[in-house]
């Protein structure tokens, strides 16, 4: 089997994988519904008072509700992805038999993540949409262009997404136990993702800092596409530099722990 078609039939397998888990997905879904819920009445609430806060108006506004619903378990703000997997076998030392497999640790991972995340926005992502797009009046584009360039930035995010948790997951190596470190990340994504208020409410200079950051690649920049709040090519120029700075910085570990391994079974 060549490269391009083992890691095909991986994602493959991460959708599968995941689309087993039906009672799951549709508690899932309920759940998502009701949070959009709570939170696009609440975001009436502060945009009656405050009109065109972060340079939305209410349509904008509820629309962003939504996506961020339908992008939650995408981009796996809160976890729920490989991350605890990957941890327990490095706990375990069965992270040793994959490092010495034919394939690449990174690439097999973010395959299998990648698989999960196209599962998670068809079944978690589309449904809450149209419950919200039928209960307020959202700002949703006509163009399929947009859509499609949303979907691009959708596609970026949850590879920036993959690209911090394996970073965090590679920490067991040294930590023994990632749960500390996986809650800091999950506590920050929900802080600098957009998934609690859009970033750009946030004001002076604490604004740039979490715009800048790469959690605002998961959810933020994806809403500011598909709201034509942003340029998409300068979207995607920058969740592509934080992907490629941050896989680096994974393939760097992952090089180091290898190492590690090695050393300790020699």
């Amino acid at each position: 089997m060549g490269t391009g078609r083992l890691y095909a039939a991986v994602a493959a397998g991460g959708f599968r994988r995941y689309a087993t888990y039906r009672t799951a997905t549709a508690a899932g879904v309920f759940t998502n519904t009701v949070f959009g819920l709570i939170l696009a009445y609440t975001y009436l609430a502060l945009w009656h008072e405050r009109p065109h806060l972060g340079g939305y108006d209410e349509a904008q506004a509820l629309t962003y509700v939504w996506v961020g619903q339908a992008l939650l378990m995408t981009v796996s703000v809160m976890g729920g992805g490989f991350e605890d997997e990957l941890v327990e076998r490095i706990r375990t030392g069965d992270i040793a038999i994959d490092l010495y497999r034919p394939a690449d640790l990174q690439l097999w991972w973010l395959a299998g993540d990648l698989g999960r995340a196209l599962f998670h926005l068809l079944a978690r992502g589309v449904l809450p949409m149209v419950v919200g797009a039928f209960l307020f009046p959202l700002a949703l584009p006509s163009r399929p262009l947009v859509w499609a360039a949303f979907l691009a930035a959708v596609t970026l995010g949850a590879v920036v997404s993959f690209a911090i948790r394996f970073l965090v997951a590679l920490t067991a190596f040294w930590l023994m136990d990632g749960a500390g470190v996986t809650q800091i990340c999950w506590i920050t994504a929900m802080f600098c993702s957009g998934m609690l208020l859009p970033l750009n409410v946030f004001p002076g200079v604490l604004g740039e800092i979490v715009r800048a950051l790469p959690w605002a690649s998961l959810i933020q920049a994806p809403a500011d596409v598909l709201l034509g709040a942003a340029d998409p090519l300068a979207v995607y120029a920058r969740q592509l530099a934080w992907a490629v700075v941050l896989l680096a910085a994974g393939r760097m570990l992952q090089s180091a722990a290898t190492r590690r391994v090695v050393v300790q079974g020699g």
